[in-house]
């Protein structure tokens, strides 16, 4: 376990002095970007067993709490959780390396594929049905882990069970936001005493930000001032990187949810807009959920695809760098609030922490309803992706197998037999 020392900022803020290096960030994350299958909750998963158990950068509570903020906020939930664990572990070069390296690796597929679209089947591969059922074993695990740290008496239990039926009953972009609110409302009135002891309560007392008051409020303005300000220069001005760089930001910014949300909302503003057609649309759409890393890197194919300028490698960062954009402005600029708040004195200090253990239950049911659907109805859809991902999961929880190979394990068991 790392020791986290602080220092005082000249605007009086306080800070997490990081202990790591922007090059250590690269590595492992580089590493999860190559091999982290499966969508937003599984790399979740992916993160908690390599930076949670494996090499120990923070604690369950800790991530959980960084999860559950991350939750709250527009944007690709998985991406963002892995800036905030690059920016505490190594500054802002941290935070960009860890995005850089999760993303690239999915971003240069997506890109070659839109020029090679033709040529590369989407559908009916026996090693992609591998890939969503180790998925739904790495989700599972996750899952369950986290349940026995945040959910170890009724009350919270029984929030994390409520936040999941509603989820699944009410599915809609904004109900996770919703559901995570209620549960921290929930929380707050109901779990008076119920935290001492426990996980949840430990994650109240979280390493201070490493981001300034200034800084973060600069952030939030810039967030703002793009999304108005980037339609109305893409009109005026008729310019063909600011309309695509305005879809793919508007997309960014709107998303509660995560990737299995953006790649519907992204084709019904790009192929009416005449960016690209629906049927090479589809086609990245579902090449994409067969990638490592983000699904928000369909933004990558859908630039380098773009049939208006910019196209090719050049529309592929212009959009990959927009549709991400706001996400993470936004997670820099509440982080120093959002520590704030678990850092508050006396009875403040109890009632966050009550919210926080309702929202860290909240994020336990929003996670078991994803595991539920799309993970699970996606993964196991016969008896031997059953199987597969019953084995992987044995080999993750008891054989203590790294899920980068049981991942690739997976993989080639589907190929030879799904």
């Amino acid at each position: 376990m790392r020791v986290v020392t602080t220092r005082r900022r000249g605007d009086g803020s306080a800070d997490q002095a990081p202990t790591g290096s922007a090059a250590e960030v690269f590595r492992v994350f580089l590493r999860l970007g190559l091999t982290s299958f499966g969508g937003p909750v599984a790399h979740l998963g992916y993160y908690r067993a390599d930076l949670v158990e494996r090499r120990r950068w923070l604690t369950d509570a800790a991530y959980a709490d960084v999860v559950a903020l991350c939750q709250f906020l527009p944007g690709p939930t998985s991406s963002q959780v892995g800036m905030v664990l690059g920016l505490q572990r190594a500054g802002y070069r941290g935070m960009l390396a860890a995005w850089v390296a999760f993303t690239m690796p999915s971003a240069l597929l997506m890109i070659g594929l839109a020029y090679g679209i033709d040529a590369v089947p989407t559908t009916g591969a026996g090693w992609l049905r591998g890939l969503l059922a180790a998925a739904v074993a790495v989700v599972a695990l996750a899952v369950l882990s986290m349940a026995q740290t945040l959910t170890p008496d009724a009350r919270r239990a029984t929030i994390a069970v409520g936040a999941m039926i509603a989820v699944l009953v009410l599915p809609g972009p904004w109900t996770a936001l919703l559901v995570l609110l209620g549960a921290g409302l929930v929380g707050a009135v109901w779990l008076a005493g119920a935290t001492a002891g426990t996980g949840a309560a430990d994650a109240s007392v979280p390493a201070r930000s490493p981001v300034s008051r200034t800084a973060a409020a600069s952030c939030l303005v810039l967030a703002t001032v793009l999304f108005v300000a980037l339609p109305a220069l893409a009109t005026a001005t008729g310019n063909g990187a600011l309309r695509l760089a305005e879809v793919c930001y508007r997309a960014g910014a709107a998303v509660f949810g995560g990737g299995h949300v953006v790649l519907p909302l992204l084709e019904s503003s790009a192929v009416p807009a005449g960016l690209i057609d629906q049927d090479v649309f589809l086609a990245g759409y579902g090449a994409v959920q067969a990638a490592p890393g983000p699904l928000f890197s369909v933004a990558a194919f859908l630039g380098a695809a773009n049939e208006q300028s910019p196209s090719g490698v050049v529309g592929g960062l212009v959009a990959l760098v927009a549709i991400f954009l706001p996400g993470a402005l936004l997670v820099v600029g509440v982080l120093p609030s959002w520590a704030w708040l678990q850092r508050t004195g006396g009875d403040g200090a109890r009632r966050t922490r009550r919210v926080v253990a309702g929202v860290n239950a909240g994020v336990v049911g929003v996670l078991a309803a994803a595991l539920y659907t799309p993970v699970f109805t996606s993964g196991v859809t016969s008896v031997g992706s059953l199987a597969v991902a019953a084995a992987a999961f044995v080999a993750l929880k008891m054989w203590r197998v790294p899920p980068w190979a049981v991942v690739v394990a997976a993989a080639v068991v589907g190929a030879l037999l799904l």
